[in-house]
């Protein structure tokens, strides 16, 4: 059978159904019921430190304006965590590898950043378009390239990211098909090559 390097980051089928569809449902499993005791068990416990844990490295930079985010911010990183640990299950890929999925994140985010940071501080986000010390001539250039580099910014961090994803799972892929296929030849090589 011929398989390309690259359909690692296909979704797979099976009877036409993807099965990230039933492999997304997974993470929900491992979420509690309702329950009227605030800890009903281990895995409850665990859950609740990890959230806390996670909010408390999130919120500690910010000051006490930027708490309101915890909520948004908090969910997003537990589903991006969950995300990422699709892909270590059989017959499913990691998403994150996906432009689309990383472009979706990045824009409604970059967005919201960009907008916010306009209504509360709009001279000082304005700012940010013309640096200090500008000579007069190259003011108007100056300000066209900053807003450029505003507006594409989420495109090039999503585009950066999928990449750096895409590469590391490429390297593993290959990594391990070489210590396969060296096994039978020069178990040693292989060996090595599977320690690399």
């Amino acid at each position: 059978m011929n398989v390309s390097f690259f359909d690692q980051f296909s979704s797979p089928s099976l009877l036409g159904i993807p099965l990230i569809l039933i492999s997304i449902t997974f993470p929900a499993l491992l979420l509690p019921s309702l329950d009227n005791r605030w800890i009903t068990n281990r895995l409850s416990t665990l859950q609740l430190w990890l959230i806390n844990l996670i909010t408390k490295q999130l919120m500690t930079p910010l000051n006490k304006k930027g708490h309101k985010w915890a909520l948004i911010l908090t969910s997003l990183m537990i589903f991006l965590l969950l995300i990422n640990l699709l892909g270590l299950l059989p017959y499913t890929f990691t998403p994150t590898t996906q432009l689309s999925m990383n472009l979706a994140l990045a824009f409604p985010l970059w967005l919201a950043t960009l907008l916010t940071g306009l209504r509360n501080q709009p001279s000082a986000s304005l700012a940010h378009l013309l640096p200090e010390g500008t000579p007069t001539l190259l003011i108007p250039a100056l300000i066209l390239i900053e807003t450029t580099s505003l507006l594409i910014r989420p495109l090039a961090l999503g585009v950066r990211l999928t990449a750096n994803l895409t590469a590391g799972h490429l390297l593993i892929q290959l990594i391990s098909t070489a210590t396969t296929a060296l096994f039978s030849t020069m178990p040693m090589v292989s060996l090595l090559t599977f320690l690399v």
